[in-house]
């Protein structure tokens, strides 16, 4: 417990921007993730006790593995026994990025037909109802912590994540701007279409933007902003905290350039500009649907941050 009114420098170490805030440490190193949930002791208490929990499923056939969700990205390690020193370093780990992946385990006879008898090895399963990814072996050291850690990270936490009511805070906390893909729950070629689009065209652009996913059904109130509703699904829209911006053609995804594009007309206010002044005059460029609106729609998602019915916001000064 820490009074960051007096230890002002661990709260700027540890970025505290709100109380109270649950930081986790796990192996030395701090967590991305903080606790969201309820704000009492019974919910502090069954958070922790989830923490200790064992983040590794152990299967006993290879045949197990055929009934892993299709829809979740998952780290795979095949090993001899329990007390070789790779399995301790896969161990901490999975400890360290448990929200990010599933982690799962084999050893002895269930695992002997993968791997040269001691030589453990660790897949990457993507989420391949969700995805055009392939299964990947870790290549590196087993006994690194680091190289291995940051090879997990990498596969686990994707340029294109979905968003939820449950992770929409953090999300948003993060303060760039969305791209946002709303798809209909049951359109898994779209959200595959969409990632694989974001990956060859606009991986220069992860330190500017964050790139989402969406259940229209489930978000239908932004959508609703928009003009929108499910049977228009799916579509692609900006959130920058200010305003929300429509992509014209969801087709015009699959034209090289276009997103890339989108994302410009933001930074350089084309977007804003259209609403109150129309078309620019002269512009092969993406024209947006202004209709007879003079100022696009406020954002939505930023109502999902951090609430003051939730915590007590701090301002930069206090800090």
């Amino acid at each position: 417990k820490v009074d960051c009114d007096k230890e002002t420098s661990i709260a700027s170490r540890f970025h505290i921007t709100k109380y109270p805030t649950l930081k986790i440490v796990r192996n030395g190193q701090l967590s991305k993730r903080e606790y969201r949930g309820q704000r009492s002791a019974e919910a502090f208490l069954e958070f922790v006790k989830k923490q200790l929990e064992d983040p590794i499923k152990e299967f006993n056939s290879l045949k197990d593995l055929d009934n892993l969700d299709s829809k979740k990205r998952i780290i795979i390690g095949y090993f001899d026994r329990r007390d070789q020193p790779e399995y301790d370093t896969f161990r901490k780990v999975a400890s360290n990025l448990k929200d990010e992946c599933q982690f799962h385990v084999g050893f002895g006879d269930a695992a002997q037909a993968m791997h040269p008898p001691g030589h453990p090895i660790i897949v990457f399963r993507p989420d391949v109802a969700l995805s055009h990814e392939n299964d990947e072996t870790y290549t590196g050291s087993l006994k690194n912590f680091d190289e291995l850690k940051i090879w997990i990270q990498e596969k686990c936490v994707p340029l294109v994540r979905e968003i939820t009511f449950e992770n929409a805070e953090e999300l948003t906390e993060e303060g760039l701007p969305f791209l946002i893909l709303f798809h209909h729950p049951d359109d898994t070629n779209s959200i595959k279409d969409y990632k694989a689009i974001i990956e060859q065209q606009l991986m220069d652009e992860k330190q500017n933007v964050n790139f989402l996913t969406a259940d229209g059904k489930r978000f239908a109130h932004p959508l609703h902003h928009l003009g929108k509703s499910e049977e228009d699904l799916p579509i692609i829209a900006i959130d920058s905290f200010r305003h929300m911006y429509l992509f014209p053609k969801f087709k015009d995804m699959y034209v090289p350039g276009k997103l890339k594009q989108f994302l410009q007309d933001l930074y350089n206010g084309k977007l804003h500009r259209e609403f109150h002044y129309g078309p620019d005059p002269v512009t092969n460029d993406i024209q947006i649907d202004v209709g007879s609106n003079t100022a696009p729609p406020e954002s939505t998602f930023k109502k999902l941050g951090p609430s003051k019915n939730r915590y007590t916001l701090l301002t930069k000064d206090e800090l």
